[in-house]
């Protein structure tokens, strides 16, 4: 793994290589994770490919970044990475809130993208009208935003936290530990998290405001695009994050948009268990992916 750090608005943007083929895919987590998050993925990747991962603007490396936030400008800073690293075209991928900014990337500049593969993300999330956008980030991603105001006495409680997450806790692994570790800030008796939590609220907001722009985001593509997505959610519940009648609409109404169900996964193992990070490594490189 090499570190990167690639010029940006307002400063560089850190990213995390892993391999050193000349086939290269850009990834982009989600609403509170780190480039670490693609880990599994990466090393499921066939021979000749790399894979660079995000530290989206105020996560991870990259949380010192200024604003604005949001999914435009994740999407100009996913345009600037693959600008300064892709000879020729590369793969673009994202998972949850990072699949929105790879669609709003690849929809604003899709001659810099072979292809986009969403990650349990991407589709437009329903909000019942006149509800607060607020009320419904917290219904939605409440249990993790939350995470950002608490400090923790040790780096072990602050993993053991995460140890016991419901959606994580029976698919424990190294690679989970290493993206939680990653995310460790601050000394001992106050640990948190690296995330700044004033990003986290305006990209949700972007999230469940600015809904209906992914669907004409999804009408518009112009290269091929694939939703890969869970039926378990952000706490490992049935019915997943993508629900079934949302993907079914899309599957149906957006031409270059294809779907698939990765069996036996939520919301978070969909990317960071090795039987989902191989179905994720053989679509993100295959040409039909």
């Amino acid at each position: 793994m090499k570190q990167l750090d690639i010029p940006v608005e307002g400063g560089t943007l850190r990213a995390l290589r892993f391999g050193d083929g000349e086939r290269i895919i850009v990834a982009a987590h989600g609403i509170t994770a780190s480039a670490m998050g693609f880990g599994a993925v990466a090393r499921a990747l066939p021979d000749g490919w790399s894979l660079i991962s995000l530290d989206l603007r105020g996560r991870g490396e990259s949380n010192a970044l200024p604003g604005p936030f949001g999914i435009n400008q994740h999407a100009r800073d996913i345009c600037a990475v693959a600008a300064a690293v892709g000879a020729g075209k590369v793969v673009l991928t994202g998972q949850s809130m990072g699949a929105y900014a790879a669609l709003r990337a690849a929809v604003t500049q899709p001659e810099l993208f072979e292809r986009v593969v969403l990650i349990d993300g991407g589709l437009p999330l329903p909000v019942p009208p006149g509800l607060d956008p607020d009320v419904v980030l917290e219904a939605t991603v409440g249990p993790a935003v939350a995470r950002l105001s608490q400090t923790f006495p040790t780096e072990e409680s602050y993993v053991d936290f995460f140890k016991v997450h419901p959606a994580l806790a029976d698919s424990w692994s190294d690679d989970i530990e290493a993206y939680v570790r990653y995310d460790i800030a601050g000394e001992p008796g106050a640990f948190r998290s690296k995330v700044n939590p004033v990003a986290v609220r305006q990209d949700g907001r972007d999230l469940f405001l600015e809904a209906a722009s992914y669907g004409e985001d999804l009408m518009r593509l112009q290269i091929p695009a694939l939703l890969l997505y869970a039926p378990r959610g952000m706490l490992g519940q049935e019915g997943g994050l993508m629900a079934q009648p949302v993907v079914e609409h899309w599957a149906a109404t957006a031409p270059l948009l294809s779907v698939e169900l990765v069996p036996d996964s939520n919301h978070y193992t969909i990317l960071m268990t090795d039987a989902a990070a191989a179905i994720l490594a053989e679509r993100l490189t295959s040409a039909g992916g």
